[in-house]
């Protein structure tokens, strides 16, 4: 079954990113650059659902919405 998940990149301290799944708490991963964190996080997720279906836990069916929003101060 194929999915699509949203994710956040942010960069860190060491210039490098790291990486959260806001639909699966707690998956969460880094890479030195963009294509590695997002190599790190795909496995991150396939990993993350294979332990959901072992411990037979319901895989989430919905995914996040995400948008932005401006705020002065």
């Amino acid at each position: 079954m194929q999915r699509r998940f949203k994710v956040i990149l942010e960069k860190n301290e060491s210039g490098g990113f790291t990486v959260t799944v806001p639909s699966l708490p707690g998956c969460v991963t880094q890479g030195v650059d963009r294509r590695e964190a997002l190599e790190h996080v795909q496995e991150a997720i396939e990993g993350f659902l294979e332990a959901l279906v072992i411990e037979g836990l319901p895989i989430p069916s919905t995914d996040v919405e995400m948008d932005e929003v401006q705020v002065s101060y």
